[in-house]
């Protein structure tokens, strides 16, 4: 049985990487890690979540959205949070528009949503101690 012990990253492709890049810098603060060159040309740009996770950025990108969330493939990425009234509120400083509003989900947690420039949908959660994935969490560990 293979063993897995974290996701490390997630890649999206984005039509304006400068536009991208602005968004995750500036509005949600992320910082740009390092970036790789292929043939003279930018290829990918790393962009730190914590030291062991990471979001990469290719750019390039054909079209102008990323699929509806109905559509096969890629659906979100999930960040967590440890105060969704502060990110509620940083959000709305940085005028990051909330495509979802804040609410408490069916899993007890609580959740907004926002889209980056190219239409990727992002969730924001705050754990609850007594969500369903605690409850989960706790029942693995034998608590």
């Amino acid at each position: 049985m293979l063993t897995v012990s974290a996701i490390t990253h997630v890649a999206i492709r984005v039509k304006d990487v400068a536009r991208t890049l602005d968004f995750y810098t500036k509005k949600l603060g992320f910082t740009e890690m390092l970036r790789l060159d292929r043939e003279g040309r930018l290829w990918l740009v790393y962009l730190r979540i914590t030291d062991d996770q990471y979001l990469e950025v290719f750019p390039e990108g054909e079209g102008e959205r990323a699929s509806e969330r109905e559509a096969v493939g890629y659906n979100h990425m999930c960040l967590q949070v440890p105060d969704i009234e502060q990110t509620v509120r940083e959000l709305n400083e940085a005028g990051v528009e909330m495509i979802r509003p804040k609410v408490q989900g069916a899993d007890g947690n609580w959740q907004t949503w926002i889209e980056d420039p190219d239409g990727h949908r992002i969730e924001l959660m705050q754990m609850a101690a007594d969500s369903m994935q605690a409850q989960a969490i706790a029942r693995l560990k034998g608590r």
